[in-house]
């Protein structure tokens, strides 16, 4: 008889459990998703098990509450630690900040912006037609493509029309 077989249980299930560590394993090693590796460890813990006298059906429920308890508290602190799933970029560094319209934006045209030194194919947030040579406002980043808008006129240096106001306030102008 082959050494897999037992004259009481049948197959082993030592090593039904290592063939599904060895599975997992390298499923987890193809996908990196951090899903399978739980049922790894699982398998892995159920190795040591399967020598107690356990009939399989307890060792199955066995194997599948270490694995849901596994994945469920461990993988989002794994997950958090390890950052995976998600490349920070420096995209986000660029709302914001200010553009020069190289080439007229329209409603049906894509337009060209100079922004921190590289040009980025735009268009307007709210559809509008936009210049060239107008200085105008990065909204948000969708792709490879600024959404600007235009920036509000300024009388002289950092002051906007809308910090000036009539009244008892001219004096502090």
């Amino acid at each position: 008889m082959p050494i897999l077989f037992d004259f009481d249980f049948g197959i082993k299930t030592q090593w039904i459990w290592v063939a599904l560590v060895i599975i997992f394993s390298v499923i987890e090693a193809f996908t990196l998703g951090l899903t399978t590796i739980w049922f790894a460890i699982s398998a892995f813990v159920m190795v040591f098990l399967s020598f107690l006298n356990i009939t399989l059906d307890v060792q199955i429920f066995i194997f599948l509450l270490i694995s849901g308890v596994l994945l469920f508290f461990t993988r989002p602190i794994a997950l958090k630690k390890l950052k995976t799933g998600k490349v920070k970029t420096n995209v986000d560094s660029l709302v914001g900040m200010h553009a020069l319209v190289t080439k007229k934006i329209s409603e049906f045209d894509r337009g060209e912006v100079k922004l921190n030194g590289q040009f980025w194919t735009s268009r307007s947030e709210d559809g509008s037609t936009i210049d060239e040579g107008t200085k105008c406002e990065v909204v948000r980043i969708e792709g490879v493509q600024a959404i600007v808008r235009v920036l509000k006129e300024t009388v002289s240096g950092n002051i906007s029309i809308d910090d000036i106001s009539i009244g008892d306030n001219e004096k502090n102008l």
